[in-house]
C-alpha cells in the first residue's frame, strides 16, 4: 500500500519493514532538526491499525498482556505487550481507548497474526475483532501538529507514548538521572487514510530516517528491529512502560517476576557511539564484538544530527560497560563506546532474607 507522502518531491521510499513510506525527503539531517522541534510530521501509513469493541474488550486485554489496562480510561494511552509461556517477547502494541473501542497502533507485519490469535482467544465475551488499516492511517510527531484525527466515539484518537516516563506499576533499570526520554513527547495520531494526501501537503514532513534516529536517541525499543527470538522484557528495559508488576496472572508473567525479583536478564540493551570517521554504519543484526568474541548484535542504527553515528544493541549481560567493543561492519571494524541502558545488575529487585547454613549456630 504505497503512500500520498511518496508523491512529495525528494521522496525516498524505505526498505524492509519501513517501505511503503518515506524514508527520507533529501536532507535527514534538516528533517530531524524539524520533527525534534515539533514542527514536522512523519508518515505511518504502513503501520497497521486493529480495533476491538464490545464491553469486556479491556478486561479482556487485561487477562491476556503484560500492561494493567482494565481501568483504561477513554482518551488514555497505554502500552502492553504479549508473551509466551517461556515470557518471551511475541506482540507489542499501542492502546487507546475511546470509551466503546480499544485502538490498537502495531508494525503490520504483527497485525494478521495478532488479529488470528485474538479472535481465537474470544471464547464467549463480548468482543469484536477488525482490522481497520484500509481506514485509517498513523501519522507520527513530536508536537501537536493540526491534524484532521479521526474521533468516531468523540475522543481523538492520538497515542502519546508512555515511554516518556515510568509508568504506574512499571519499574525502570536505566539510571534516574538524566534519562534521555524525559523530553521524548513521540505521538502517533490516526487520521482517514483517504485524508493522507491532504495532511502531506499542509505540513512539513519528516522522513522514518529521523524518527528511528531520534528513537534510537531515546533508548526507545522496537519490536521489530529491536528484539528477537529469545527477547524477554527486562533485556530492553521495557518494565518502563509497558509490564505492570503488581497485576493479575496472564501469560509469560512467571518469567517477568522471577526474572524481575531474583534473576538476571541474560543480555542488555546498550546504546553504542561509533566512529563516524569512515562513514560507514553497521547493518541490522551486525556482530559486535569484544576482541575476537561475538559479545551481542546491532539492533538499530542511526545518523543523528548531533551525536553522530548511534545503534542500539543487545550484548552479554557480562560485557564490561567500561570495555570498548568493535563492531563488524561487512569489511570494515567500527570502534564503539557503550553507554549503559540496562545494566549488568538489573533485576534481582526483591528483598529475599538469607536462609541460614543448616547446623549453623544462630546468635
Amino acid at each position: 500500500m504505497s503512500s500520498e507522502f511518496l508523491a512529495l518531491p525528494g521522496a525516498v521510499e524505505g526498505t524492509d519493514i519501513d517501505a511503503g513510506v518515506a524514508a527520507h525527503y533529501g536532507n535527514p539531517f534538516v528533517e530531524q532538526r524539524s520533527l525534534a522541534a515539533g514542527e514536522a510530521v512523519v508518515d505511518l501509513s504502513h503501520h497497521a491499525v486493529l480495533s476491538i469493541s464490545g464491553p469486556d474488550r479491556l478486561s479482556w486485554l487485561d487477562s491476556l498482556t503484560s500492561q494493567s489496562v482494565k481501568n483504561l480510561a477513554p482518551g488514555e494511552s497505554s502500552e502492553t505487550l504479549l508473551l509466551d509461556p517461556q515470557g518471551r517477547l511475541e506482540y507489542a502494541v499501542k492502546l487507546i481507548d475511546d470509551g466503546e473501542t480499544v485502538w490498537l497502533l502495531l508494525e503490520a507485519a504483527e497485525a494478521e497474526p495478532l488479529l488470528a490469535w485474538l479472535t481465537r482467544m474470544r471464547f464467549m465475551l463480548r468482543v469484536e475483532i477488525a482490522d481497520r488499516t484500509a481506514e485509517f492511517a498513523t501519522i507520527g510527531s513530536l508536537g501537536a501538529p493540526d491534524l484532521p484525527v479521526v474521533a468516531p466515539a468523540g475522543v481523538p484518537l492520538a497515542w502519546r507514548d508512555p515511554w516518556v516516563a515510568v509508568t504506574a506499576g512499571g519499574h525502570q533499570y536505566a539510571a534516574q538521572a538524566g534519562h534521555p526520554a524525559a523530553g521524548w513527547t513521540w505521538s502517533e495520531s490516526l487520521v482517514p487514510r483517504t485524508a493522507l494526501a491532504e495532511v502531506a501537503a499542509a505540513h512539513p514532513v519528516a522522513g522514518i530516517l529521523a524518527a528511528e534516529a531520534l528513537r534510537v536517541e531515546a533508548w526507545r525499543p522496537r519490536l521489530a528491529l529491536d528484539a528477537d527470538e529469545r527477547t524477554i522484557p527486562h533485556e530492553l528495559d521495557w518494565l518502563r512502560s509497558a509490564v505492570h508488576l503488581n497485576k493479575g496472572c496472564y501469560r509469560g508473567q512467571e518469567t517477568v517476576a522471577k526474572v524481575h525479583n531474583l534473576g538476571h536478564p541474560p543480555r542488555r540493551l546498550v546504546m553504542l557511539h561509533l566512529d563516524g570517521s569512515d562513514d560507514v554504519l553497521p547493518d541490522h543484526g551486525s556482530e559486535v564484538l569484544l576482541g575476537d568474541t561475538v559479545v551481542g548484535r546491532i539492533t538499530s542504527v542511526a545518523r543523528h544530527h548531533e551525536l553522530g553515528p548511534i545503534a542500539l544493541a543487545v550484548v552479554k549481560r557480562s560485557v564490561d560497560p567500561s570495555a570498548p567493543l568493535i563492531v563488524a561492519a561487512g569489511e570494515s571494524l567500527i570502534a564503539a563506546a557503550q553507554e549503559v541502558i540496562v545494566p549488568t545488575d538489573a533485576g534481582a529487585s526483591a528483598s529475599v532474607p538469607r536462609l541460614p547454613r543448616l547446623g549453623a549456630v544462630q546468635r
